[in-house]
């Protein structure tokens, strides 16, 4: 059976920012931008650490899974809502709600966990340079890098099904741009014990440890810079680290906030817009902050450049 709106009795209503219907364009607008700066930053990174062979190394083999990750989780997320911004029709089917939270839980916890892993890169490239090659062997990256997204998957195969069970007593408006996970649980009529036990759990093993890692790897490696003489050297320490401290304090200072906090302090407002932030902005910022500080990646890009031009002139 069809509702008045078109939608099926089944189907879910992204209310979104529906009402404030004077920002939906200009919203709209802002996400294609990100979006598309997002695939051709990432898309870029991917392409140009596979291309040039001085860029194959562990840091960049992270990174680009790293680009790879926010390609899939902000695809998971944005087309559906560039749909309902630009058009009256707001729902969205339950099949379609179902695997748009699976798959951003899932790489959101995928990047959780991998921002850790290229903390722990940093820390062996500057407190252990002359072991580094036999520290971060590809074998090792592998397996790390293959544990990070099982990591992930099986934090969204336990937590989709308490969330999804829980029974909506007919509720059908998902107070947020898409599936989220905060939003799925407040459109719940009963309290779930279970279910806020495992949510803080998987937050604590996802997000706090992961953090605490990267901060004691920080701390090392602070220590560490701080008796280096060369002024060059360390220059590079802090450029590459600075990179990748810069997008762990975006992506965990919001997430953190969003999901750590509980849900009734946060205002409906305020948790649309962080979830803009993590879930769009900080993606699309992501290549930008590793290319303009990072010296290696930009002349492999002028190298690549200068090689397909050479070739294009013979």
């Amino acid at each position: 059976m069809e509702t008045s709106n078109g939608s099926s009795e089944t189907d879910f209503i992204l209310l979104g920012f529906s009402d404030r219907p004077q920002l939906e364009r200009i919203i709209s607008v802002l996400v294609f931008i990100f979006y598309t700066a997002t695939l051709v930053g990432n898309t870029t990174i991917i392409l140009v650490s596979y291309l040039d062979t001085q860029l194959h190394i562990p840091m960049y083999f992270l990174l680009s899974n790293l680009s790879f990750l926010d390609i899939c989780y902000t695809t998971s997320i944005i087309p559906q809502m560039l749909v309902n911004l630009w058009g009256p029709k707001k729902s969205i089917t339950y099949g379609g709600c179902v695997l748009q939270f699976f798959f951003a839980l899932d790489l959101g916890a995928t990047e959780c966990l991998l921002l850790a892993v290229m903390a722990y890169d940093r820390y062996a490239a500057v407190c252990q340079p002359l072991h580094y090659t036999v520290i971060m062997h590809p074998q090792l990256c592998q397996k790390m890098v293959l544990t990070v997204w099982l990591g992930g998957l099986g934090s969204a195969l336990i937590l989709c099904p308490l969330t999804l069970k829980l029974p909506k007593c007919g509720h059908r408006e998902v107070d947020n741009f898409f599936c989220e996970m905060p939003a799925l649980i407040k459109m719940a009529c009963v309290y779930s014990k279970v279910t806020e036990i495992a949510v803080f759990a998987l937050g604590v093993i996802l997000l706090l440890v992961p953090l605490s890692l990267i901060l004691i790897s920080y701390g090392v490696i602070t220590h560490a810079v701080v008796r280096i003489k060369s002024a060059a050297r360390w220059h590079k320490v802090l450029n590459t680290c600075g990179s990748h401290l810069t997008v762990v304090t975006l992506f965990y200072g919001t997430v953190i906030y969003m999901y750590m906090k509980p849900q009734n302090h946060t205002s409906q407002d305020e948790g649309k817009f962080l979830t803009l932030f993590y879930t769009i902005v900080t993606p699309s910022l992501n290549p930008l902050i590793y290319t303009l500080r990072n010296k290696d990646v930009k002349s492999a890009i002028k190298r690549i450049l200068c090689v397909e031009k050479w070739s294009a002139k013979s």
